[in-house]
C-alpha cells in the first residue's frame, strides 16, 4: 500500500478529494438504487447495483492512475484526430441510440461484445475542450483573426454541439458555456465572442423553429420536453418534472439537519433517477444538511485546488487543460445540486464521481488524470524521465547481449562446419553433420 501511494505523483490534495468522493458514493448509490431494482428486477435488491458501481469506481481509479502517467502534452495532437471519431459516434447515437433504465432520452450506445452502455456526449465534452485548449495555446503568439478562427475553432465546436443538442440540450449548453469560458481565459478576442454568442442563440432558435415545422421528426423529439420543463419551472403547472422536484424537496425537507440515517431514505422508492440525477436529494435526506453541505464543501475545495493548479502550471496548454477539464466538473456538480433544490429546471446532469453510471465516471477520471499530470512537480518529471532512460538503457543492454550471443553462435557454427574431405570416404563430411 505504501509503495502504491509513493507511485502517485502530482497534487496529493486532488488525489485525496477524489478518493473521498469515490468512497462516499457507495452508500448513496447502494441506498438510492432501490427504485431501479424494483423497476428492473421487481425485488428491490440493490447488491448488484452496488457491485456494478464498485466496478465502475475501481476501473475509474485505474484510469486516473494510468492517465496521470502520460505527459499531458501528448493529448495536444491526439485531440485533433479524436474529434472526427467523436463526430461519428455522436451521429451513430442520434440514429441508433438506446435508452437505459429510468431515462427517457436516447443518449447511449451499446459497446459490441461487452454489453455495456456508453454515453458518447461525455467523451465529446472531453475531446472538444482539449481541442479548444490546443487551438488557444497554439495561437498564443499570433493575432487571431475572426474568419480564420471560424474555420479552425468554431466550426468543429458547433459541429460537435449540433450532434449533441437534439438528444441532450443541457449538456450542449454546458459545453458551449465552458468553451466560451475557456476562450475568454485563453485571451480569445472579446469583440469576437459577442458574435459567436449571437450565432449560437440564432442556431438554437432555428432548431426550435424547425422542430415546429417538422414535429414528427425523431430529430426534434426532445424539444417539447425542454419547453415543458421550462414552463413547469416558471409556473405552477403540474407535470412529470414537477413530480420529480416535489419528491426531491420532500426528501430534503425530511432529512433536516442530521438526516434519517444511511440507507433509511423513504423517497428513494418514489423518486425517478434517484441514483443519478437526483442523488443529492437522497444524500440530504439520509445525511441531513450536514452531509449536503459537506459534499458541497468538497466540490468547492476541489474547485479551489483546480484554480491553484492552473496558476502553477508551467505552460499555457497546461493551464487551459486544468480550466477546461476541471471547471466543467464542478459546474456540473453545482447544476445537479441546484436542480434538486429547484433553483434550475430539471436537467440530465449527474453528480461527478458520486452518481451511478460508467461512462460519466470514467470520463471524469480521464479528465482528473490529465489534470493531475499537469500538477506534477519538476523533480517528479525529472525522476520519471530518469527512470525511463534507465529502463531504455537496460533494455538496450539486453538486446546487445542477445545479438552478441547470436553472433558468437553463428561464428562457432561456421568454424566447426567443413565439407573438406580428409578421409578415404568422400561422404563422411556429410554423414557426420
Amino acid at each position: 500500500m505504501k509503495e502504491l501511494v509513493n507511485n502517485l505523483k502530482g497534487d496529493r490534495v486532488i488525489w485525496t478529494f477524489v478518493a473521498l468522493l469515490a468512497l462516499f458514493s457507495f452508500m448513496p448509490v447502494f441506498s438510492a438504487s432501490s427504485n431501479l431494482a424494483y423497476i428492473g428486477q421487481g425485488t428491490g435488491n440493490t447488491i448488484s447495483y452496488l457491485l456494478k458501481h464498485l466496478a465502475h469506481i475501481f476501473i475509474g481509479l485505474i484510469i486516473i492512475f494510468c492517465v496521470h502517467k502520460v505527459p499531458f502534452h501528448y493529448y495536444r495532437g491526439l485531440s485533433k484526430f479524436a474529434l472526427p471519431i467523436v463526430w461519428i459516434l455522436l451521429g451513430y447515437t442520434l440514429i441508433k441510440g438506446t435508452v437505459i433504465a429510468g431515462a427517457n432520452a436516447s443518449r447511449w450506445i451499446q459497446v459490441p461484445f461487452i454489453g455495456i452502455s456508453f454515453q458518447t456526449s461525455t467523451l465529446a465534452t472531453l475531446v472538444l475542450l482539449i481541442f479548444v485548449a490546443r487551438y488557444l495555446s497554439k495561437k498564443r503568439e499570433e493575432e487571431i483573426g475572426f474568419q480564420g478562427s471560424l474555420i479552425e475553432l468554431w466550426l468543429p465546436v458547433f459541429t460537435t454541439l449540433s450532434l449533441i443538442l437534439p438528444a441532450n440540450f443541457s449538456t450542449a449548453a454546458l459545453i458551449f458555456s465552458m468553451v466560451l469560458m475557456l476562450t475568454f481565459v485563453g485571451k480569445y478576442p472579446i469583440k469576437f465572442l459577442g458574435a459567436i454568442i449571437g450565432f449560437g442563440v440564432a442556431a438554437l432558435l432555428l432548431f426550435i423553429l424547425l422542430s415546429k415545422a417538422f414535429p414528427d421528426s425523431h430529430l426534434f423529439s426532445r424539444v417539447d420536453t425542454w419547453e415543458s420543463r421550462i414552463e413547469n419551472f416558471s409556473t405552477d403547472k403540474p407535470g412529470e418534472d414537477d413530480y420529480q422536484i416535489e419528491k426531491a424537496k420532500i426528501a430534503i425537507a425530511s432529512g433536516g439537519i442530521y438526516g434519517l440515517g444511511p440507507g433509511k431514505s423513504v423517497q428513494k422508492h418514489f423518486l425517478p433517477q434517484s441514483s443519478s440525477d437526483f442523488i443529492y436529494a437522497i444524500i440530504v435526506e439520509e445525511w441531513g444538511l450536514i452531509g449536503g453541505f459537506g459534499i458541497l464543501l468538497l466540490y468547492l475545495l476541489l474547485f479551489f485546488r483546480f484554480v491553484i493548479a492552473a496558476h502553477k502550471a508551467n505552460s499555457l496548454f497546461g493551464k487551459l487543460l486544468v480550466v477546461g477539464l476541471g471547471f466543467p466538473m464542478i459546474f456540473q456538480a453545482m447544476i445537479n445540486m441546484a436542480v434538486a433544490v429547484e433553483l434550475l429546471p430539471v436537467t440530465g446532469q449527474t453528480l461527478p464521481l458520486i452518481s451511478s453510471g460508467g461512462s460519466s465516471i470514467w470520463m471524469s477520471c480521464i479528465a482528473l488524470g490529465i489534470i493531475i499530470n499537469v500538477t506534477k512537480k519538476d523533480e517528479e518529471i525529472a525522476q520519471e524521465l530518469s527512470d525511463k532512460a534507465k529502463r531504455e538503457a537496460a533494455l538496450q543492454k539486453l538486446i546487445d547481449k542477445q545479438l552478441e550471443e547470436e553472433n558468437e553462435d553463428g561464428m562457432n557454427a561456421n568454424e566447426n562446419y567443413s565439407i573438406e574431405d580428409n578421409t578415404n570416404n568422400p561422404m563422411n563430411a556429410v554423414l557426420n553433420k
